[in-house]
């Protein structure tokens, strides 16, 4: 008992003192998360890797950044759990090598929506471009508010450049070729996207709108898990 007295009356000195108490607090848990962080950063092996996953292209990139400034995946999740259930109506559980490349994850746990892992190539661009559009069109019973002003807003491609460069400094392995011109490349992808969907019956004027840049990252998402590898 004296023992225990003695123990609890240092402790208590020390809670005295705030600012020794908050700095050796401080110390206590840089020493902790560094003992748990440097191996995740040098054991390369702790990285779980899919050789068939890709970065994304500089379009579906810039698409990327609109689904996450229209806050798409606040309603949207893109993880698939490995229950019966999900499998069976979204497909194949996520692993954690398919999101390697993502700056930052979108996983989510929030489904106002359905899940979105697995949408890629499920229907086709045009389908994409009516939802975003006016979702009623294409699913009567979504509660999901219109994006119409993807298809008027102009897309701008001048940050891919420089956010590249950062990614590719985060260990995102795009080519030289990638790097060197990616508005060119983004322009190309999207001119292609933006004739499937005139093809398609849709709007033939929408090569440098936001929306095809949307349409692109969707189209993508959940692809490169059965895709053929070049590797």
């Amino acid at each position: 008992m004296k023992r225990l007295i003695k123990v609890g009356g240092r402790h208590r000195k020390l809670e005295g003192w705030p600012l020794l108490f908050t700095i050796l607090t401080t110390i206590s848990v840089l020493i902790g998360g560094v003992v748990e962080f440097i191996p995740l950063v040098l054991v390369k092996g702790n990285v779980p890797t899919i050789s068939s996953v890709k970065p994304w292209t500089p379009l579906e990139l810039t698409g990327r950044d609109i689904y996450i400034r229209e806050g798409c995946n606040n309603c949207h999740s893109q993880q698939i759990r490995p229950f019966r259930h999900e499998l069976e109506r979204y497909g194949e559980y996520s692993k954690p090598g398919e999101t390697i490349y993502e700056r930052p994850f979108l996983w989510g746990s929030k489904r106002t929506g359905p899940d979105l892992a697995r949408v890629g190539g499920k229907y086709p661009h045009l389908w994409h471009v009516r939802h975003m559009e006016d979702p009623r069109s294409t699913s009567p019973q979504s509660i999901m508010p219109p994006y119409a002003w993807l298809l008027r807003k102009e897309l701008n491609l001048s940050h891919l450049p420089a956010k590249m460069r950062v990614l590719n400094t985060m260990n995102v392995p795009y080519s030289a070729q990638e790097m060197e011109n990616p508005v060119a490349l983004a322009q190309s992808q999207a001119q292609e996207i933006a004739n499937e969907v005139a093809a398609q019956g849709g709007p033939s004027n929408l090569a440098d709108k936001e929306i095809i840049a949307l349409v692109a990252y969707l189209q993508r998402l959940g692809t490169d898990l059965n895709a053929t590898s070049a590797d």
